[in-house]
């Protein structure tokens, strides 16, 4: 079997287990905020997909899932530069597939997922084509997300240090529309988020991977060996631990940076550990499984993650507590012809998509006062009551 079949199979099994996953997830509050409030691209795409494919589930994840897709694919393409071997970019993909981080940017509809998929789209761009297609690409983004400011930032720093005038002009203006229009947020007092982040970071990559791209960065500033890669990850990460003294960043976004990351460690690792004798590879080897081994837990985690509720006295403290209970809580207010609900605000936008609107001939209260009515509603997973609640009908007469 050729190494691109293998990719394909790979790629195959990956959006086949992001579909299947789909169905056992309902819409956040977050989610829904993107989908119902504030103007974004991210929001175009998926009213375009609900409008094609109807308001469900697989309509409203399918964008983010198709950008996953495309930048497995883009991944794939960039490492043609910096690795040799087929096998090695298959590893390599293979662990950015399985990397919590991309697994949640690959579902969870936020900025993550566009942030990857640009910033992987323009390092494509950047060494493929020519310049004026990168400045196009580059203006689109200072309107497109607000994430991209941080790419804005590094490209100021790699223009100066490699003295590309235009370049810097170039990513300055695009840097002051991009704040104009979203803003940057940079205030607050030191509150000790520093060593949080530190955490949140080591979750997203697992805290081996994680270790090993710092050093990566650290180790290449040290040797000047740094490249467009090497400004847009360690700049960015830089940047983010300097903010997190003062106020917790939105980690998701940064990370998204560090990923990009991922194939100057492949070629560090690959090159360190093909000039090596047989004998001398054995940290190396164990290094690979023992990263491997914590890549396939944390996914295998996140896709079986109700299972994990037994685990959990409080299920609202489950990590993924606020993805659950919105699909199932609407399909059991329509069983009871229930079709519109005055709900707690939260719910009530995640109910919206599941075809629950608001009104106030019934109410929905989170806390159940008197267990024994008929009206109260219970959401179970595998035997274990994840949401207890009390639907009361409201006497307007």
């Amino acid at each position: 079997m050729s190494y691109r079949y293998i990719l394909f199979l790979i790629i195959g099994i990956d959006v086949s287990i992001l579909l299947l996953q789909t169905s056992e997830l309902s819409i956040s509050y977050q989610e829904a905020s993107i989908l119902y409030e504030n103007f974004s691209f991210l929001q175009i795409l998926i009213k375009t997909s609900i409008y094609l494919l109807g308001e469900n589930d697989f309509a409203l994840r399918i964008p983010i899932i198709t950008l996953h897709l495309l930048s497995i694919l883009l991944l794939y393409s960039i490492s043609h530069k910096y690795l040799k071997y087929e096998r090695d970019k298959l590893w390599m993909i293979a662990i950015f597939i399985l990397s919590p981080g991309v697994i949640s940017s690959a579902i969870i509809i936020n900025s993550a997922g566009l942030i990857i998929f640009g910033l992987l789209l323009f390092i494509y761009v950047y060494e493929n084509f020519s310049k004026k297609y990168v400045y196009l690409l580059l203006g689109l983004y200072s309107f497109l997300d607000s994430g991209f400011v941080y790419l804005f930032i590094s490209l100021v720093i790699y223009a100066y240090f490699n003295k590309q005038r235009n370049f810097l002009l170039l990513n300055i203006l695009l840097l002051s529309i991009s704040i104009y229009i979203y803003g940057f947020n940079s205030h607050g007092m030191p509150k000790g988020y520093f060593l949080d982040s530190l955490g949140v970071y080591s979750a997203i990559f697992t805290p081996m991977i994680f270790i090993y791209l710092f050093y990566i960065l650290y180790r290449r500033l040290l040797t000047k060996d740094i490249n467009l890669l090497w400004y847009i990850s360690g700049v960015t990460l830089l940047l983010s631990l300097l903010l997190s003294f003062r106020q917790k960043i939105e980690i998701e976004i940064f990370a998204s940076y560090l990923i990009i990351a991922l194939p100057l460690a492949a070629q560090t690792f690959t090159s360190s550990y093909r000039v090596r004798l047989k004998i001398f590879r054995k940290k190396y080897n164990s290094f690979l499984i023992i990263s491997l081994i914590f890549l396939f837990l944390n996914s295998f985690l996140i896709i079986f993650n109700k299972e994990l509720y037994f685990l959990f006295e409080n299920p609202r403290k489950h990590f993924a507590y606020k993805m659950h209970v919105a699909k199932e809580l609407a399909n059991e207010l329509k069983s009871r012809d229930i079709h519109c609900i005055d709900s707690y605000e939260k719910m009530s936008q995640r109910l919206q998509f599941y075809g629950i609107s608001e009104c106030s001939d019934y109410k929905l209260d989170k806390y159940v006062k008197n267990r024994h009515t008929h009206k109260n509603v219970t959401i179970s997973y595998n035997g274990r009551i994840v949401y207890d609640g009390i639907v009361t009908k409201i006497n307007t007469k």
